[in-house]
């Protein structure tokens, strides 16, 4: 595969009537979005916008055979399949950026997961990130009352509040506090400011910078916090103003540390497991790693619910700080189950793990297995 590749892939989601194609038809006119591919999906009666398809007829793939994260999630793949085949046969001179608009009542993981995992396309492309747009005037009736518009919040890099101008004030800034609670390490953007440079290279690598940029991609919030999971997310310990947002609480961030080298073997199996008991309540998981085998070169790892980017190594540590740092971002997962496992593997309990010589003789026992 040649040096066009891999292709980075944004995902554009937000309920419906948030204005995914409102910010897509100002972002296709930015010199930025010149050789981008739009894949939209058409759900029921709710149309392209014609400006959009007029604006950017040759990158357009209209996707209308239902929801795009399901019915329509293997023509997905097939239309980035045929993205990869143009491209190599010269009807396509260049593609710079994939975005991916899902429908309103989608949840991205499937999406996601299409990206980073088919065999055929997991080295043509990488998911540079999640775009999420939130309605100011009805988001917080929308989180309240759909668990797919909290999960889109939470699995997201850049979150884009849209129609502030019509909505109250106040209530604005009860639905940002908010919107940090599910998702403390994204970046939370105003529409007005929402332009390609501020959502898109979402990904590990900055092109400002040349490298890597660790504590950019882990997020701010989850770089700084280290020591403790967001506990704000877990219902004995939230405060009253949240006790209303019952699909809120379900959704925690949890960072995971360890400050010494790690057997590939350990996290291979932390990982594993993680996966197989609870993978449909893994929404996002990032991390990078140090190992025992060669600790000079950080492990990446990204993943969504059961499935797993192939690993990839960096040539050496970017920002000096090495050992290993996991965020995972969960959905209804038990309360501390990940901080167990992962404590556990790295024989490093936790300082609320109750019996040490206990977790070093049945390890799996302490992690409630």
């Amino acid at each position: 595969m040649d040096s066009s590749f891999p292709i980075p892939v944004s995902v554009l989601t937000g309920f419906l009537g948030a204005g995914k194609t409102t910010l897509l038809n100002r972002l296709l006119k930015e010199p930025a979005l010149a050789d981008t591919a739009v894949i939209i999906n058409e759900f029921g009666e709710v149309a392209i916008d014609h400006l959009l398809v007029e604006q950017a007829s040759d990158g357009i793939i209209q996707l209308s055979d239902g929801c795009l994260c399901c019915t329509v999630r293997g023509d997905l793949v097939d239309t980035l399949a045929d993205l990869v085949d143009r491209l190599q046969t010269g009807r396509i001179a260049k593609l710079a950026r994939v975005v991916v608009e899902t429908t309103g009542l989608a949840d991205p993981a499937p999406v996601l997961q299409s990206i980073m995992a088919h065999p055929a396309l997991v080295h043509a492309f990488w998911l540079d990130g999640v775009i999420t747009l939130v309605d100011a005037v009805n988001g917080e009736a929308t989180l309240d009352t759909h668990v797919e518009a909290v999960k889109q919040a939470a699995v997201a890099d850049r979150i884009v509040l849209t129609k502030i101008d019509l909505a109250d004030a106040a209530e604005v800034e009860a639905l940002r506090a908010r919107l940090k609670q599910v998702n403390p390490g994204a970046v939370l953007l105003d529409v007005a400011d929402a332009g390609a440079a501020a959502l898109f290279n979402c990904g590990l690598y900055n092109p400002e910078t040349k490298s890597a940029d660790v504590r950019r991609w882990l997020g701010e919030e989850a770089a700084h916090d280290h020591h403790h999971d967001h506990h704000h997310h877990d219902g004995d310990h939230d405060h009253h103003h949240h006790h209303e947002h019952r699909h809120d609480t379900r959704v925690r961030t949890h960072s995971l540390v360890h400050d010494g080298p790690v057997p590939f073997s350990a996290i291979e199996m932390f990982l594993d497991l993680l996966r197989s008991t609870h993978g449909e309540k893994l929404l996002r998981m990032k991390g990078v790693i140090e190992l025992a085998e060669d600790p000079s070169r950080p492990l990446v790892i990204h993943g969504v619910q059961k499935i797993l980017h192939p690993p990839a190594r960096l040539p050496a540590w970017p920002d000096g700080q090495r050992g290993t740092r996991l965020v995972l971002i969960t959905l209804d997962m038990p309360q501390d189950y990940s901080r167990r496992l992962f404590a556990a593997f790295t024989n490093k309990p936790s300082i609320d793990t109750p019996d040490r010589a206990a977790l070093e003789t049945n390890p799996l026992a302490i992690a409630g297995l």
